[in-house]
């Protein structure tokens, strides 16, 4: 059986039979985990491990797992600043700010592959303009040469520890007011003023980045379609024009920006059109019935492939991973930096 091209997400802390169910389906391909499956480390790890005996070739098992706001799994993990606090420790000192980012990420990807999550959906690359709240303090900083080098710095980590990295929002939600999740942002730049937000992503790329997610945002100078069911972005611009080879998420079709397109097999034939391998389908139990019943897709062997890629490895238990010294050590600096006062020496607007 081969990954299909849906990611949804389970109901509680154990499988149900109705879980067990839809994940046989050859249209599933992964699993998103969310605070409501997490009870302790035990737990976890016997869910992860259920998932993926659920099937073979086991089914891709992915979280939100940033930090600040966005942490889905808190107790019994470590406690991970914002993304905004990295640049501010790179405004600092530059290179002490990427060797945070390189640590931080390999903590957060450690913690999780020694609880059989393969994938964190991270880092977010989007621009801090200082309108969006949605983003906020998940963005790093707003010039690009800086995001793409703490980006850069995370994904080793990320990579040192077992996991693929994902950057989002493609191709870029930070310039925005409105909130995806709530209605279509919409960002009128022509394409080549949009070359700052796209700037992380050539770094990213050119440094192996395994996986994208695909913004719900449209750019009417670009494209009439959002990022995420749009051709034009997808398959000419990112794996064209940019050269990208991995994997593309499509950020949950079940938001509100998503609706704009029509109903939600709708939304899974245009993303799929696009050139997007892995379609969320989130908090939406009858959609993923609807999509299982009504959604025809024959495999692409080079999806299958991307997705393939998307698995995470080496993973250890959690009490080798804490006798560690890598553990321990990143432990340490992020004790020191979540201690220490926020100082920025300078804007970070310019």
């Amino acid at each position: 059986m081969t990954l299909g091209p849906l990611m949804i997400d389970v109901a509680g802390a154990e499988l149900s039979a109705e879980d067990h169910e839809l994940l046989r389906h050859p249209l599933v391909g992964g699993v998103i985990l969310f605070t409501r499956n997490y009870v302790d480390s035990a737990q976890l790890a016997a869910l992860t491990q259920a998932i993926h005996a659920a099937r073979s070739p086991p089914l891709i098992i992915a979280v939100d797992q940033e930090g600040g706001r966005v942490q889905r799994f808190k107790s019994g993990f470590s406690l991970l600043p914002a993304a905004r606090r990295l640049g501010h420790e790179h405004d600092v000192e530059a290179d002490a700010g990427l060797e945070l980012a390189r640590r931080l990420g390999w903590l957060m990807a450690a913690e999780l592959r020694a609880h059989g999550v393969d994938l964190s959906f991270a880092p977010c690359v989007d621009l801090d303009y200082g309108t969006n709240e949605a983003i906020g303090d998940r963005a790093l900083a707003a010039r690009s040469a800086v995001v793409g080098e703490l980006a850069v710095a995370y994904a080793h980590g990320m990579r040192d520890a077992g996991m693929a990295a994902t950057a989002k929002h493609f191709p870029g939600h930070g310039a925005v007011v409105a909130d995806s999740h709530l209605t279509l942002p919409v960002d009128r730049r022509e394409l080549a003023d949009l070359q700052d937000d796209i700037a992380p992503y050539r770094i990213l790329i050119a440094n192996g980045l395994a996986a994208v997610m695909a913004a719900h945002v449209v750019y009417p100078a670009v494209d009439a379609l959002p990022a995420s069911f749009s051709e034009r972005w997808i398959t000419q611009i990112l794996r064209g024009e940019l050269g990208f080879q991995g994997a593309v998420f499509t950020d949950d079709l079940s938001m509100g920006a998503a609706a704009s397109v029509g109903d939600l097999l709708r939304r899974a034939h245009l993303a799929l059109a696009a050139g997007c391998d892995m379609l969320l389908v989130c908090n939406d139990r009858a959609g993923v019935r609807t999509l299982i019943e009504r959604f025809v897709v024959e495999p692409a062997p080079a999806s299958q492939l991307r997705l393939v890629r998307m698995r995470g490895r080496n993973g250890m238990s959690v009490e080798a991973l804490h006798a560690g010294l890598a553990w321990q050590r990143s432990r340490e600096a992020l004790a020191r930096v979540m201690s220490a006062p926020v100082l920025q020496l300078h804007s970070d607007s310019a």
